[in-house]
């Protein structure tokens, strides 16, 4: 049975006013963010802007994901999407627990769609989000205990700042396998694969993930939230 957001209605104390508006105030500039599109580090987004994420200063857990897929640039909220509803069985959660900002927050490393590659596959996120925006994100969500790295590029960005080794082999199965070593830093830190139906064979190559890595995730998110 998924986590309902009616099963318990105690809530993390709020870090106080004055940092709430901080945020509020930074979400804001973020969401008007436009530089991939006028001052792009390569190749210019291919269409208007629209950051997509869901800070929050009571969310004691992070979901930090890749990027909006085309479905989310159109509707604005993350995860509306197959791979949302595989997310949500994954933690156990309903959709109304899911998208409670006082719960959970949701940052991605690339806030805007970034376009289709020539295989009509998702590219990778802006590299532009990461270098403006990320550490003043995470400043300002103090509160924040766990972190779900969802995709290696949100793993190799928060390893690489609460000083985690990256992957031996540059890949994501290791991270996600050794999510003991996660444990041992502040925020903690549980490596997912996405959720994606491209990744459906590597559940299947992999069943240690459902079988060892799930019970863990529901647990810790259970506690959270």
């Amino acid at each position: 049975m998924a986590i309902s957001s009616t099963s318990d209605t105690s809530l993390p104390a709020d870090a106080g006013p004055s940092a709430a508006r901080t945020l509020d105030r930074l979400v804001a500039r973020v969401r008007a963010c436009r530089i991939c599109h006028d001052q792009p580090e390569g190749r210019p987004l291919p269409h208007e802007p629209r950051p997509v994420l869901r800070a929050s200063s009571t969310a004691r857990l992070l979901v930090a994901s890749q990027a909006p897929g085309v479905r989310v640039h159109a509707s604005g909220l993350p995860f509306t999407d197959a791979s949302g509803d595989r997310l949500r069985a994954w933690m156990n959660v309903d959709k109304t627990t899911f998208y409670d900002e006082r719960r959970i927050a949701i940052v991605p490393m690339g806030f805007c769609f970034p376009g289709h590659d020539a295989k009509k596959g998702d590219l990778p996120p802006r590299r532009e989000c990461g270098r403006h925006w990320h550490a003043a994100l995470m400043a300002a969500m103090p509160q924040i205990e766990t972190i779900l790295t969802i995709g290696i590029y949100a793993q190799t960005w928060h390893r690489a700042r609460l000083g985690l080794p990256p992957s031996p082999s540059g890949g994501m199965t290791e991270l996600v396998q050794n999510w003991r070593e996660g444990f041992a830093v502040t925020p903690k830190v549980i490596a997912l694969p996405h959720p994606s139906w491209r990744n459906s064979g590597w559940l299947k190559r992999n069943p240690w993930f459902e079988e060892e890595v799930l019970p863990v995730l529901r647990a810790e998110i259970a506690r959270l939230i």
